[in-house]
Order: C-alpha cells, then sequence, then structure tokens
C-alpha cells in the first residue's frame, strides 16, 4: 500500500491532556476516556491502564476483523469470546533494569468463535486470516515506525 495514495490512507488522531503524573485525559473523535495507573504504580485507578487499554485495542479491533473475515468468507459469526493475556516485566518502565524490553515479551489471546455450521479447518483459517488482518496485532507484532517529538 502507498502511503502516497490518500485513497489508501487513514489517519487517526487521538488528544490527550495530562492530569497528574499518572492520569491523563484523552479524546479521539467524540469520545473521551481516562488512562491511570494502577495505586501499585503511583495511580487512583481511575480508568484501565496503557497496557491494558493497549489489549483491550487488540480484543475490539480482533472482534471488528473477525466479523469482517467471517463475512467475506461466508461465515456466519453470531459472536465471539476473546481472552488476552500480557506477561511483561517493569522493571525497563521503572527503572531497575534495562535488560529486557519495556513492553510486553509474551501476549496469549485466546478466541471461543460461536460460529454456525463451520468445519473445524474454516474455524482455524478464519482465524489465522483474521490474525494476519487485524491492524492492531500487527502493530504489536511488528516494527511500526514512531516519531516521538517536543514540541
Amino acid at each position: 500500500m502507498s502511503s502516497n495514495n490518500p485513497m489508501r490512507e487513514m489517519k487517526v488522531l487521538v488528544r490527550g491532556k495530562s492530569e497528574n503524573a499518572t492520569k491523563m485525559n484523552l479524546t479521539a473523535g467524540k469520545f473521551q476516556m481516562v488512562i491511570d495507573e494502577p495505586p501499585t504504580l503511583g495511580g487512583a485507578d481511575a480508568g484501565p491502564s496503557p497496557i491494558q487499554v493497549l489489549l483491550m485495542a487488540l480484543a475490539g479491533c480482533l472482534n471488528v476483523t473477525g466479523h469482517e473475515v467471517a463475512k467475506q468468507r461466508g461465515l456466519k459469526l453470531n459472536g465471539m469470546d476473546v481472552k488476552i493475556e500480557g506477561v511483561l516485566n517493569p522493571c525497563t518502565f521503572i527503572g531497575c533494569s534495562y535488560e529486557e524490553r519495556a513492553g510486553f515479551q509474551k501476549v496469549q489471546v485466546t478466541v471461543h468463535a460461536d460460529m454456525e455450521n463451520a468445519t473445524q479447518d474454516e474455524i482455524d483459517a478464519w482465524l489465522q486470516e483474521t490474525e494476519e488482518r487485524c491492524p492492531v496485532t500487527d502493530n504489536i507484532r511488528a516494527a511500526t515506525d514512531i516519531s516521538v517529538v517536543a514540541q
């Protein structure tokens, strides 16, 4: 996909305003959300943590992508239950060690699809295509060019 083709590019904008060291008020279009840390990391637990939001985004994206893939394959997907567990070492984040990356070392996703009259092979192929086409899965798995600049 060429990034120079405006017909094939969708920009997403999120804005955040820090309320304190752990709490941020965010907007995305007409939606608002609060992200905070749990008390164990100095927060007030006023909202999900950033890493929880990342995994929530993964669940939501797998849902949308899974329904689209099922529709395109002619499968009747009534719904999905998604369980996601991420494992990370917080030492890099809090500064006690820099031996591991700051992010998740492992993310385990379990999907239960309520799919009518589908064989296990059809479900397996659907899930593989869903995983491959999910933008959030792609962003977590692949190196994405991220630029963080002061203004």
